[in-house]
């Protein structure tokens, strides 16, 4: 199986880390990392580094996009981005000891009605030879959920597995696409759901919730409390052991990763799971994203406990 990872709306991350963030003052970084980032990059480069030669597309400002092209011909990503003119934007982490992250997120280029056009008439060229989407990401100005949802729906209708990591109105309008896999964190599904996710079982009611509308599995990201999968086959629970927070930033590309991963080498659902929120389980212990020590992965692996969830009613 081949796939893609679709980036509307790339960044330069600099993750800058100091003890404590002090606002109105000057604050003296103790570390600090500027790299090509964007939620469907991560998510390629994660997948490279499991063995798979992804390619990647959408939108990149010609100005400043070497740092992106070291990145793709390092891990054998390859490129299929659209070049805007201009800069790709620039965004800002500050990671403090206590694993508190501040962002500061730029809008990003403004995409023209012709440049849509572009990147479409890309991706229909490549169509033919993919099997599986992943669309990871903010929408950039110029690009509306009505489009989003459009695109999706036009892949699911040739008969492509979706995958959708976003949020706000652009996971609302891809929702009604009925992606086959969607992967919000409990903030970003009490947003879709216009209500609190307040316990496990308003979780599961949500879940089956979305499930109920034709998206096929439903993983949601809750922090300490572990990984949630909801899907035709069964329903499970990852329970991640406790580490040293260095930053989250890229915890949840390196999870969707890891979920499409499993679709690609054909896993069963609790073991793509387990490889899954061991991944985002590393991403946590390190600034970026990527297998830094395949040692420490493993003993990820083997310290994440996969449960099965009892979800009365569920739907098959």
């Amino acid at each position: 199986m081949k796939v893609l990872t679709l980036t509307l709306n790339p960044a330069l991350d600099l993750t800058v880390s100091l003890a404590q963030l002090h606002p109105g003052q000057v604050n003296l970084a103790s570390a600090g990392h500027l790299g090509a980032a964007g939620k469907g990059i991560n998510v390629a480069r994660v997948l490279a580094e499991l063995g798979h030669s992804p390619r990647a597309s959408g939108f990149l400002g010609a100005n400043n996009e070497a740092p992106f092209c070291a990145l793709f011909e390092r891990h054998g990503i390859a490129d299929d981005f659209v070049r805007l003119p201009g800069d790709t934007r620039v965004n800002v982490k500050v990671s403090e000891a206590d694993g508190r992250i501040t962002d500061i997120n730029l809008p990003g280029l403004r995409v023209s009605e012709d440049d849509w056009h572009r990147l479409q008439a890309r991706l229909q060229a490549l169509a033919d030879d993919l099997d599986v989407l992943v669309v990871a990401g903010s929408l950039p100005p110029g690009v509306s959920p009505a489009q989003l949802n459009a695109l999706l729906v036009q892949w699911r209708e040739r008969g492509k597995t979706v995958l959708l990591d976003a949020s706000g109105a652009a996971l609302k309008a891809g929702v009604r696409a009925r992606p086959y896999l969607i992967k919000p964190n409990r903030d970003e599904l009490e947003s879709l759901m216009g209500r609190p996710i307040d316990s496990e079982a308003a979780l599961i009611d949500s879940a089956q919730a979305l499930r109920a509308q034709g998206i096929t599995q439903v993983v949601v990201s809750a922090g300490d409390e572990g990984v949630y999968w909801f899907g035709p086959h069964g329903h499970w629970r990852a329970r991640v052991p406790s580490v040293r927070v260095v930053s989250t930033v890229g915890a949840g590309d390196s999870l969707v990763a890891g979920l499409c991963a499993g679709l690609l080498d054909g896993l069963n659902e609790p073991d793509t799971l387990r490889r899954a929120a061991a991944l985002s389980l590393m991403a946590v212990t390190q600034i970026g994203v990527g297998i830094y020590d395949h040692t420490v992965f493993a003993a990820f692996q083997r310290d994440i406990h996969i449960e099965p969830i009892h979800v009365p009613g569920a739907l098959a």
